[in-house]
């Protein structure tokens, strides 16, 4: 009898022993799942933050494309209507001399002689549609003769003493100047009043 109080009693320690072993693998097994879970959330929750970082600098990225692209449309459309307003920048000053030189061959011709009436208003003629060509094409005249001094537009020649103009005042001008659509092409070239 002693033999099967032992073996019962083995069986007894040996259960005894197995029981708080298979509690603590279910212990760990639960809490080796709760881990796993965690990290599980707490990838999804990275993996979810690091989507929304990427869409984030993916909308400021086509934000800034979209800002370059307005920029260049806007910057080609002004190129383009600059070229359009200055297209003649380089060709109109050369046409100048001509106007110069059809007004003074209307300032050499006497008016009084008739046979040279004919010329003179061959001539006008020619100089009045010169002009208005021009001035069609946005290239319009400074004629300051009465008018104060503009460094801007006049070229001063020279500045004469005279008591009945105020100082700075264009008394004559020599030369016409020019501006193309606002821009200045040749100044006019002028003598301005001064003290006495």
């Amino acid at each position: 009898m002693s033999d099967e109080t032992n073996k019962d009693d083995k069986t007894a320690v040996n259960d005894d022993q197995e029981a708080p072993i298979s509690t603590l693998d279910e212990a760990n097994t639960g809490i080796e799942a709760e881990l796993l879970d965690e990290l599980a959330q707490e990838s999804e929750v990275s993996e979810a933050e690091q989507l929304q970082e990427q869409v984030a600098a993916a909308k400021d990225q086509v934000l800034r494309v979209q800002a370059e692209m307005q920029n260049l449309r806007r910057r080609a459309e002004r190129d383009v209507e600059n070229a359009h307003k200055y297209a003649l920048d380089k060709f109109a000053p050369a046409l100048l001399p001509v106007v110069d030189n059809l007004e003074r061959a209307l300032a050499a011709i006497d008016s009084e002689d008739a046979a040279q009436k004919s010329v003179a208003e061959g001539i006008e003629l020619t100089l009045k549609t010169f002009v208005e060509v021009l001035t069609r094409h946005k290239v319009e005249v400074v004629d300051p003769a009465g008018q104060p001094f503009d460094a801007e537009l006049h070229q001063a020649v020279s500045a004469v003493p005279n008591p009945d103009l105020e100082p700075n005042t264009v008394m004559d001008v020599f030369q016409k100047g020019y501006t193309l659509n606002g821009r200045l092409l040749r100044p006019a070239m002028v003598v301005v009043a001064k003290q006495a």
